[in-house]
């Protein structure tokens, strides 16, 4: 615990056994109280190597459910074990554990409801193998939703992420895509609720067993990106009502 806080570590997994073990060992265990990882159908051992690590829950999906489906299953279970912080943590070793103490400090001593371990405040994006067609993109569409989100984040699309528990029972998570626009939607509730956002640099690692989606998948990712940003400024001005953005009661809704 940190600060009488239970601090939870969710994994979501796919097809992860190669890189499991070396990122579950570098996890601080000296703050963080337990760890879950949920199997996405995985086609490897995954779930047999994290059995095996002594990890605490281990929960298989009998379906593929997509990267933002497994985290609606990561998030119900670390709120269900009793977790005040819960960090998602990539098993593919793309993210370093040894971050997590600055994840997690910040939001337990109350000074950020949600930290984001960003690849581009640094200068370790590019020079950590980050195709370039991939930091371009990235840095336009972030562009384009601080506009949108009237925010100043360096990053909206890194997967290292922290959150109280606040957080994840005040946004109507179950609104949201199961694909990877997921990521992007919860951010954008977040803004939408009024709450702040930290951010630490995060180094990255790109290489052959760490996950990584194809450009089509980048393309329509994307895509579902300049929508959720796009609904952010409509659902403001009272144009439209979308679902993802329908908090639920006692969230802190901006004026």
């Amino acid at each position: 615990m940190v600060k009488g806080k239970k601090v939870v570590v969710v994994m979501p997994a796919y097809n992860a056994e190669k890189t499991l073990e070396t990122t579950y060992r570098e996890i601080p265990f000296d703050i963080v109280d337990e760890v879950v990882l949920v199997d996405d159908r995985s086609r490897d051992n995954t779930v047999e190597k994290a059995k095996s690590l002594g990890i605490n829950h281990v929960i298989s999906h009998p379906v593929n459910r997509g990267y933002g489906g497994n985290q609606k299953t990561c998030y119900k279970t670390a709120l269900g074990i009793g977790g005040d912080i819960v960090v998602m943590l990539h098993p593919d070793y793309q993210y370093t554990p040894l971050l997590l103490e600055a994840m997690i400090y910040p939001i337990a001593h109350g000074l950020f409801p949600v930290m984001l371990g960003s690849r581009i405040l640094g200068k370790g994006a590019l020079r950590g193998g980050m195709p370039l067609y991939k930091y371009i993109a990235n840095r336009a569409l972030t562009f384009f939703q601080n506009l949108m989100m009237g925010q100043k984040l360096a990053e909206y699309h890194t997967g290292y992420r922290a959150f109280s528990r606040e957080i994840l029972t005040t946004l109507p998570l179950e609104e949201n895509n199961d694909d990877f626009v997921f990521d992007n939607e919860m951010l954008g509730q977040i803004a939408y609720a009024g709450f702040e956002i930290g951010e630490v640099t995060c180094p990255t690692k790109y290489f052959e067993e760490a996950s990584s989606i194809n450009f089509r998948r980048s393309v329509k990712y994307g895509l579902g990106v300049l929508r959720v940003s796009l609904l952010f400024p409509l659902n403001k001005w009272g144009i439209l009502r979308s679902r993802i953005y329908n908090m639920k009661d006692g969230s802190k809704l901006s004026s």
